[in-house]
């Protein structure tokens, strides 16, 4: 287990003040509005198991697990620093009895995943924020634990996270995942076989505006058809989010 780093003097101040979360300094990975979004579309029930899947600080585990508190939660993170961090989260805000970390890397081997303590058919609710680049498609951040957050290091990473998915799900559970619009079609392709039922709803930053994320949803093994969604818009005409994702940054559901 590494050691906690030294994180932002100040913590942020999430869902209107009832998640206080310790992210790394400025110039590191943060979690933003693409995490309160992945946590406000959870749809948690009482006795599920959720796992956040590359859940960086635990932001959208967290606000989960404080959401819906019969859930029982589980973050994982390969980067030790990140994972440190969550661990003080969850006890900071009286999580810890229901939300644990583990420590790994979502696209090892099976062998290594399950030693490391994530079990085949296990999650009922699985959220994900995967890396958003595959090698060589972006120009990577020169801090690494945000090069690391932001992209794969090897090719196929996205298939292969995607595939861990499917595995850690138990038939019929539920995934939902944030992702670059543009990067749409390769979701799709990666989720077919694995996930039916699958949904999607375009995030526009005005309602002018082109998509650039996209709310993936599927069932693992479900043969309904694929369905889409209205645009959440998040900004109005003023700059200003508008009053339903508003309501999601203060804790509110979908």
């Amino acid at each position: 287990m590494n050691p906690a780093p030294e994180p932002d003097s100040r913590p942020d101040h999430w869902l209107g003040g009832r998640l206080v979360l310790r992210q790394p300094a400025r110039g590191g990975h943060r979690a933003g509005t693409d995490a309160v979004l992945l946590a406000a579309t959870a749809g948690a029930r009482a006795g599920e198991t959720v796992c956040d899947l590359g859940a960086g600080t635990g932001a959208v585990g967290l606000a989960v697990a404080l959401a819906c508190p019969e859930a029982r939660v589980m973050l994982v993170e390969r980067d030790g620093e990140a994972a440190a961090l969550a661990r003080i989260n969850a006890e900071a805000n009286g999580l810890a009895a229901r939300v644990r970390v583990v420590e790994a890397d979502v696209t090892a081997p099976g062998r290594e995943r399950r030693a490391a303590g994530l079990l085949p058919d296990t999650v009922d609710l699985l959220l994900t924020n995967p890396p958003f680049f595959e090698p060589g498609r972006h120009r990577a951040s020169p801090v690494a634990a945000k090069a690391s957050a932001h992209g794969f290091s090897e090719p196929g990473g996205l298939e292969a996270w995607l595939r861990t998915c499917a595995d850690l799900l138990r038939p019929g559970g539920r995934m939902v995942m944030i992702h670059r619009a543009d990067a749409l079609p390769a979701c799709l392709d990666a989720m077919a076989g694995r996930f039916g039922g699958l949904s999607v709803t375009p995030v526009q930053p005005r309602a002018d505006a082109a998509a650039n994320r996209v709310l993936v949803a599927g069932v693992r093994g479900s043969r309904a058809p694929f369905s889409l969604l209205p645009a959440l818009v998040l900004h109005g005409s003023d700059g200003r989010f508008t009053p339903g994702v508003e309501a999601m940054h203060r804790g509110g559901a979908a």
